[in-house]
């Protein structure tokens, strides 16, 4: 397995956070927490950070409104991923999916069953690519969170990562829309 190339510059991007939940408050939402520490402690920019309920219209308006930010290149959302009935953060956001990102949650299951067993099955962990901004759906516990971050996010958004990351391919993710601007 490859890892950080040193020679390569670390280059920093801006991420927001959205907490999905109906009880969760700014002292207590610790998911979100967890999240901007590790973002900030990363060395990256956390440029918005919010909570909205369990509302399939508010969390895509929200979402869609920070992908059409300049300064924001991942939302990162947490909870409403599971079965009950108010869980609707994957069916709010994979609409604004123009690409799924179907490995995410695979390799999520992989490093959550490490953690939690079959309990993984619980989730409906999801990505996607939306207005040139990668979106992630993580479920709503910190230790899910904790996994997501550790596991995937911190590589794959660090520039130094090999053998590719999400930062080398950042400034083509809308080259199908400068194509057609030439037109």
């Amino acid at each position: 397995m490859a890892g950080p190339d040193e020679k390569r510059p670390f280059i920093a991007v801006g991420i927001a956070v959205l907490t999905v939940s109906d009880t969760r408050t700014p002292e207590t939402d610790k998911s979100g927490d967890t999240l901007a520490a590790r973002i900030t402690e990363a060395g990256h920019r956390l440029v918005a950070r919010a909570i909205v309920p369990d509302d399939r219209d508010k969390i895509a308006a929200q979402v869609k409104a920070w992908t059409e930010r300049d300064d924001i290149d991942v939302v990162i959302t947490s909870g409403g991923t599971g079965f009950t009935g108010r869980d609707v953060t994957p069916e709010a956001l994979e609409p604004l999916f123009e690409k799924r990102m179907d490995g995410f949650s695979a390799v999520f299951h992989r490093i959550s069953y490490d953690k939690i067993g079959t309990a993984t099955i619980q989730s409906r962990a999801t990505a996607g690519v939306a207005n040139a901004t990668f979106i992630f759906a993580l479920p709503g516990s910190p230790g899910a969170c904790r996994d997501a971050w550790d596991g995937i996010l911190k590589a794959q958004l660090d520039y130094r990562s090999t053998p590719c990351n999400f930062v080398e391919i950042m400034p083509r993710l809308d080259e199908h829309l400068k194509r057609g601007a030439k037109k």
